[in-house]
């Protein structure tokens, strides 16, 4: 596992470690509410060449991105209100999981048998302030 502290100065240097090596599409984010999820999520979809900022997403569960010619580009899922994998299969979880696109999801320890072997875990610390600890880990 390999991780790297920033701030959010350096946010795009934080996705840019994420996406070196990438093997896999799929990120599951796990952290503490507050810890920097969704401002990673947002650094990385808008460095995926999406023009809509990325948005949070308290009010929704699945939100989609495209880039410019309406491609689809990424899936974000927070799955935190989730409260259990057949509220996921609902969603059409297993359909997201399919696509050839990235594919974000906040809280993945709430669907985690419905998750792939193959994927990117990322584990965010708040380290003081202003301060977060990225770990990475991939899965295949």
């Amino acid at each position: 596992m390999s991780n790297i502290i920033y701030n959010l100065n350096e946010i795009h240097k934080a996705a840019a470690f994420l996406r070196e090596g990438e093997k896999s599409k799929l990120y599951c984010y796990y952290g503490a509410l507050g810890a920097g999820k969704t401002t990673l999520i947002k650094a990385l979809i808008a460095d995926l060449g999406v023009v809509e900022a990325g948005s949070s997403p308290t009010f929704g569960l699945v939100h989609e991105y495209c880039n410019a010619a309406g491609d689809l580009v990424a899936y974000h899922l927070d799955c935190y209100r989730l409260q259990g994998e057949e509220e996921a299969l609902d969603l059409g979880i297993e359909e997201i999981l399919g696509a050839d696109c990235h594919i974000f999801i906040e809280w993945p320890q709430r669907i985690e048998g419905l998750l792939p072997p193959s994927r990117t875990d990322v584990s965010l610390e708040i380290e003081g302030a202003k301060r977060r600890k990225l770990s990475l880990g991939r899965k295949d």
